[in-house]
């Protein structure tokens, strides 16, 4: 039978304060086989002169028990009787059979003892607690290795009193703190960097040199997230000049949605570069998807458009997503054909995605976007700004005379004031312009 680790819902009391807070009593757990032996000094003080409380355990099971958040600090003998030597030899008196158990299997290959293994079950019961260890002083080296493998500090037991446990429990509360603290600033270093790399693939450069279309885009993750989500979007020139852009949407939010965005962008870069287009493109896309989900439950909704070499024309395929905008000049800005859509990637197998032929003109903006500009809402109620809501919006920028980035950017932050806040959704937005020569 294993140790009995408590759930942890809240924070420990060595990671709580706060500045400006009232001081609180601090409260210490001892783990020893002899509690009434160890500490001569009846009464312990903190820094304040308020008393330090003191609960008792003769093993692990019972510290586990008195394990609660509002513990500081851990004060473990390492004479407590399956400590030194042979770890969990005999029946393991005053050790859990679990923890002897546990001591047997942390010690090292080839090796019979593991002199510091209830130090190991401690740290693993408490990880987010400040533990001293208690040794004699002939027991120097096996207290330093102790620190090395995780606790705060060591105290000799001949040289124990009030006034040593004190400054020593305050001192390891406050370095168990700056060690969290260490630790979640390198956690979020960590974090940053991998969401850069996810951002580098969700928004790559487009390859669109010899095209005379200009190209911007806006991308803005909700408010859950600080720096990536599942919208993803592309745009390639191809060597017969054909200009080819795409805008898509993982279902979901987080690392793995965003991780497999940025699959399917590359694979329909390559994809497109190997001469697919349409329904078959769409098609290898799905199986893409299919293989590399983390369950069956996530699609993605694409959005594809080819470009003809004069730029006149248009191939529009969309799988579950919603229509592109265009806009020309002396005319309204208004949602492209989208009556022969197909289904999102992942819902139906064998799906089929009809590529439907648009005439563009000579000068014109083309503008994909995701659902997250359009499913904001519309002040307090219930209304949400939806694809016609939007097709106004954008009517009246165009109409101040906004274009390219500034349009986008102008959309983005719109949306934004009429939801009352951040959206919280995932926001793409990919403007293709082109003026005729």
């Amino acid at each position: 039978m294993t140790v009995p680790v408590p759930r942890q819902r809240d924070t420990p009391a060595a990671e709580s304060g706060q500045p400006g807070a009232p001081p609180q009593p601090l409260t210490l757990l001892v783990i020893e086989d002899d509690p009434a032996g160890g500490l001569t000094v009846p009464e312990i003080l903190d820094a304040d002169g308020q008393r330090i409380r003191i609960r008792t355990a003769r093993n692990l099971t019972e510290a586990a028990r008195l394990l609660t958040q509002d513990v500081h600090c851990i004060l473990l003998d390492l004479s407590l009787p399956g400590t030194h030597g042979r770890a969990g030899t005999g029946n393991g008196a005053g050790v859990p059979g679990g923890a002897a158990a546990a001591a047997r299997t942390a010690a090292p290959a080839g090796s019979d003892t593991d002199e510091l293994a209830i130090l190991r079950q401690v740290l693993r019961i408490a990880p987010r607690h400040a533990v001293l260890v208690l040794t004699a002083e002939a027991d120097a080296d096996r207290a330093a290795e102790a620190v090395r493998v995780g606790a705060q500090d060591f105290l000799f037991r001949d040289e124990l009193d009030g006034r040593l446990l004190s400054r020593a429990i305050r001192y390891a509360v406050e370095r168990k703190r700056a060690d969290i603290a260490q630790y979640k600033l390198a956690e979020s270093r960590l974090r940053a960097q991998e969401n850069a790399r996810l951002e580098r693939g969700l928004l790559p450069t487009p390859l669109l040199e010899g095209s005379d279309l200009r190209f911007a885009a806006r991308y803005r993750p909700g408010r859950s997230r600080a720096l990536l989500g599942g919208d993803f979007y592309d745009a390639v020139r191809t060597p017969d000049g054909t200009v080819h852009a795409m805008i898509g949407d993982v279902c979901g939010h987080g690392p793995d949605e965003a991780a497999l965005g940025v699959e399917l962008r590359i694979a329909w870069r390559a994809l497109t570069l190997a001469g697919l287009c349409g329904d078959d493109l769409l098609s290898t896309l799905q199986e893409v998807l299919e293989v590399e989900r983390p369950c069956e439950e996530i699609f993605a909704t694409l959005c594809t458009v080819d470009i003809s070499p004069d730029g006149r024309r248009a191939g529009l395929c969309l799988a579950g997503h919603p229509a592109p905008l265009i806009t020309r000049p002396g005319l309204p800005a208004r949602l492209l054909p989208y009556e022969d859509s197909g289904p999102a990637l992942g819902l139906l197998p064998r799906a089929r995605w009809p590529r439907r032929q648009v005439e563009l003109g000579g000068t014109w903006s083309l503008m994909l976007y995701t659902d997250g500009l359009i499913e904001g809402r519309i002040g307090t109620g219930r209304e949400r700004l939806g694809q016609d809501g939007m097709v106004e919006m954008i009517n009246r920028h165009l109409e101040r005379g906004l274009s390219g980035e500034g349009l986008l950017e102008a959309a983005v932050t719109e949306a934004r004031r009429l939801n009352g806040g951040e959206l919280t959704d995932d926001v793409a937005v990919v403007l293709l312009d082109r003026a005729a020569g």
